[in-house]
């Protein structure tokens, strides 16, 4: 008769989600800039300088986004309705609107944290 072990290991996910976690994800963080010109989104829909959307290179249309404005901790949440930002290193384009908002009309560019929201 042969004496064989057999181990047995649970699997191990290092990026599970935790029942107790955030229901937010970070998408991302870098450099967001803004944009008022336009007339027409990647979506289709009519570009509003007044509300509070957002470009994104990926993101799918309708996804909101929570953007944090590092240096200040003021936040906006904002709805992705356009493609970009097209200047390297940049995260995202937000409308003069959510600028405002985040306090980064003054310098034109602000290092952010995006979490999407849903």
């Amino acid at each position: 008769m042969t004496n064989s072990r057999v181990a047995s290991a649970k699997k191990h996910t290092p990026f599970a989600r935790h029942d107790n976690a955030a229901a937010t994800q970070t998408a991302s963080q870098g450099v967001a800039s803004f944009y008022t010109e336009g007339t027409q989104t990647a979506s289709g829909e009519k570009f509003n300088t007044h509300e509070l959307t957002a470009a994104h290179p990926t993101l799918p249309f309708g996804t909101r986004l929570r953007v944090t404005n590092v240096a200040s901790g003021r936040s906006v949440t904002v709805r992705v309705n356009d493609r970009g930002p097209y200047v390297p290193g940049r995260v995202v384009d937000v409308s003069y609107s959510a600028a405002n908002a985040l306090g980064m009309v003054g310098k034109g560019i602000a290092k952010v944290k995006l979490d999407v929201v849903e």
